[in-house]
């Protein structure tokens, strides 16, 4: 595997802390990856294809200024994690932001990284739109863990595990998971059915979001804007154009789109 370019990424993310394979890294780079680089799905409307390579990830998201989703995210950030010699490994996981109960089954078209520090396991997530973590979570059961932006916990269930977040007084899973691994291969084919298949909720919907300061996200569903506090008091409204969407996109998403870009989405 060939070490990234760090200095780059660093850049990017605007991180400047330690770079030790520590805990205290981890999690400094875990909230400053998810604050700078925005979740968003723009080259899916655009007919473009996802090229899951490190080196497609690192001049995606890095050097031309976009974002991406899970399988872009997480696979810039687990090369990251590699090249600063952290043990970390991809994660299989379906999300279940969407759905209001665990039945239907929803597809395992997520990933995101386990990393092992000492005995301890932690898990993270900088690629889950709204639901992104901005701090690594201990692989442990039942216990409420504090991130910048919200609560989380971990249950098991019928032998799989749930990560979940508290909106209010209510716990919503955000993802269920095995502890199986993701290899390349799984993630490629999962990716295709996010990226091309008909049904793929991504298809169809411009989807953006980012952590902000002061535990608040912003997030986008084709016209509309949310800005949530992290108490889950939101702010809503419509965008009035595709000007105003562009301007969106640039100025609080933080992307960088081409004028071919452009033209395409303010069709």
């Amino acid at each position: 595997m060939v070490s990234m370019n760090l200095k780059s990424y660093f850049q990017r993310i605007g991180y400047t802390g330690p770079t030790a394979p520590t805990i205290e890294t981890l999690n400094g780079i875990t909230e400053a990856h998810t604050k700078s680089i925005a979740f968003e799905n723009l080259d899916v409307i655009l007919g473009k294809r996802i090229d899951l390579s490190n080196e497609a990830l690192f001049d995606k998201l890095v050097t031309k200024k976009r974002g991406g989703y899970c399988f872009e995210q997480n696979g810039l950030l687990l090369h990251a994690l590699e090249s600063l010699g952290f043990d970390a490994k991809p994660l299989s996981a379906r999300v279940r932001l969407r759905f209001a109960s665990r039945e239907p089954d929803a597809p395992r078209t997520h990933m995101f990284v386990r990393v092992e520090l000492g005995a301890e396991s932690f898990l993270t997530d900088v690629g889950m739109g709204a639901g992104s973590l901005t701090k690594a979570l201990k692989l442990i059961a039942d216990i409420e863990q504090e991130t910048p932006h919200d609560t989380r916990r971990i249950v098991q269930d019928k032998g799989r595990w749930y990560q979940q977040v508290r909106h209010g007084n209510t716990w919503q899973d955000a993802n269920e998971f095995t502890l199986e691994e993701m290899p390349l291969i799984d993630r490629e084919v999962a990716n295709w059915y996010t990226s091309a298949h008909p049904q793929s909720h991504f298809k169809s919907n411009i989807i953006a979001a980012r952590a902000i300061d002061d535990g608040q996200r912003i997030t986008l569903q084709d016209m509309e804007f949310t800005k949530r506090a992290r108490n889950g008091e939101s702010q809503k409204r419509l965008l009035k154009n595709r000007d105003e969407l562009i301007d969106v996109l640039t100025n609080d998403f933080g992307l960088t789109l081409t004028s071919s870009d452009r033209e395409q989405l303010q069709r």
